[in-house]
């Protein structure tokens, strides 16, 4: 008997817990971005299943409604857990506790089928309801500390019981959803068994992001590269600034950070100017400052190369967007763009923090045309194959069916990190 026929053709009632990630939130921030698209899409994909899904997120802001619907069948719930405020996401794991017992009184009445908990505290919050009233848990991580810690070090915010806490909650969920490959060795080397882990990736919204459609007006330059997403270091526009000066007659396009009015008072861009006049290019990169949703595919339309230069990607949406509007990419070999990005197929892969390779590898599309094309048609075919959110809903429902079909299976309860008040 399958999972498909113990529930027969009845939608799931499913619950995604995104503790600082609302889909309702405005992108661009801090602390919004991918996760929230990909929390509000799936949401979306699955209801378009036919399943009822009810996202819960933080009240992050005073006079926010218990419930918005978000659209038919997907409400958002806003859970009192800490002050009604924006609080920096690294600074809400002691009010992970109150998130976890709120939960657990609200599913006490109105169970959900299954749980599935997007970043780490998430599942902490999580782990907490659903031992008490054993529902299969999913768990997707988005980053790892592991990762995070590896390459920001001293500059690495999170909080000290992080890791712990994560290996906690993968222990004690019923199945963890990796987003790629390269995730399920760094878990691996955590001590979770490969065995507990299914590998579904983000996916991308064909429709919105296609090589159809208005492309944003050009400058004067030849060519345009385009970087697009948090003006932060790890993101490596530091990178594709001093690759420059080897690309002339290209002009690079930095998308992202704050609203135009206050890229001025960013330290990051402020040091990227600065690089940028240093070496003689400051007439040839442009920063935008944050853009509308809708803007963006016009942009990734209107370049001719794409650049994901990061020092790491849990998994890089940027990549999947580009290659859906027909744009070929050149990545940093790192993360999820292992698995997104074929080269020579899409694009090419340049190893991080190289501006040489990044510049050899841009120079080698500027200068050919059919390349480029080529790459396009490609990377649209690639996305079409693999990333669209009804693929993407259909793998993330068979894993939801697989644990229901397994239950009752075994689970750990929080532990270590909850007893000795950690949190």
């Amino acid at each position: 008997m399958t999972a498909r026929d113990l529930i027969g053709s009845e939608a799931l009632s499913i619950a995604l817990v995104s503790e600082h990630a609302s889909p309702l939130a405005a992108l661009g921030g801090v602390d919004a971005g991918g996760q929230n698209v990909h929390v509000a899409r799936l949401a979306s994909a699955l209801a378009d299943r036919g399943h009822q899904v009810t996202v819960y997120t933080r009240r992050d802001a005073r006079g926010l409604p218990d419930l918005v619907p978000l659209r038919a069948g997907v409400d958002v719930r806003h859970v009192p857990a800490g002050p009604p405020e924006a609080i920096p996401k690294d600074e809400l794991l002691p009010h992970m506790l109150g998130f976890g017992r709120h939960l657990a009184r609200e599913w006490q009445t109105r169970p959900p089928d299954v749980v599935h908990s997007h970043f780490w505290m998430s599942g902490l919050a999580s782990l907490h309801a659903v031992r008490e009233l054993e529902l299969p848990l999913v768990h997707t991580y988005h980053a790892l500390g592991t990762v995070k810690r590896r390459h920001q070090r001293h500059a690495d915010t999170s909080p000290p019981a992080r890791i712990a806490c994560e290996k906690e909650v993968g222990i004690g969920c019923d199945r963890i959803i990796a987003t790629c490959r390269d995730e399920v060795a760094e878990l691996t080397a955590m001590g979770i068994t490969a065995d507990r882990v299914d590998v579904v990736p983000c996916g991308v919204d064909t429709d919105q992001f296609t090589p159809h459609g208005p492309a944003a007006e050009r400058g004067a330059h030849r060519h345009r590269l385009l970087q697009i997403g948090r003006v932060v270091p790890r993101k490596g526009a530091a990178v594709s600034v001093t690759a420059l000066p080897r690309l002339p007659g290209a002009e690079l396009l930095v998308v992202g950070g704050p609203p135009a009015g206050r890229l001025d008072d960013d330290p990051e861009v402020r040091r990227l100017r600065d690089l940028a006049h240093g070496l003689g290019v400051a007439d040839r990169v442009r920063f935008t400052g944050a853009v509308a949703g809708e803007d963006v595919a016009p942009l990734l339309r209107s370049a001719d190369v794409v650049l994901c230069p990061g020092d790491y990607e849990p998994f890089g949406i940027v990549p999947l967007e580009a290659m859906a509007c027909g744009t070929p990419v050149v990545a940093t070999a790192v993360g999820g763009q292992l698995d997104t990005v074929a080269d020579p197929g899409t694009g090419r892969l340049v190893p991080p923090r190289d501006p040489d390779a990044l510049a050899r590898a841009v120079a080698g599309l500027l200068a050919d045309p059919a390349a480029r094309e080529a790459c396009g048609t490609a990377g649209r075919q690639r996305v079409l194959a693999r990333y669209g959110w009804t693929r993407i809903a259909a793998a993330t429902e068979a894993v939801y069916l697989g644990v229901l079909a397994g239950r009752p299976a075994r689970r750990g309860a929080p532990g270590a990190a909850w007893a000795t008040g950690v949190v």
